[in-house]
């Protein structure tokens, strides 16, 4: 069983950077992929970035590409959401997950952490 907790969301003005961290435990968590989601108000929860359990391979949903950077720390359990350039259309809450070796399931989440950006 993996535990997961989000950290570093917050409000910032448009242009401005976040990162968000999610720390993990109770599992091994170099065999994870590791995946950012975000659900806004009224709105499907969706995949933004994710980043594989072995080579750091990434991708990401075409609304963050160039502007959102994954990134992980097999050493500290942690893996990272760099945010740059935000807009408004970013205001979401932001989860973790990891994901079940071999499938597209994400099977443990974290609590998300609120993310608001100001016109």
């Amino acid at each position: 069983q993996v535990q997961l907790v989000e950290s570093g969301g917050g409000l910032v003005q448009a242009g401005g950077s976040l990162r968000l961290s999610c720390a993990a435990s109770g599992g091994t968590f170099k065999d994870y992929a590791m995946g950012w989601f975000r659900q806004a108000p009224g709105k499907e929860r969706k995949l933004i970035a994710r980043i594989s359990r072995t080579y750091n391979v990434t991708t990401y949903a075409d609304p963050v590409r160039g502007r959102f950077t994954i990134s992980r720390d097999n050493a500290k359990n942690t893996v990272f959401l760099q945010m740059n350039n935000l807009k408004p259309e970013d205001t979401a809450v932001y989860y973790c997950a990891a994901g079940v070796v071999g499938t597209s399931v994400y099977a443990y989440w974290g609590q998300g952490t609120q993310v608001t950006v100001s016109p």
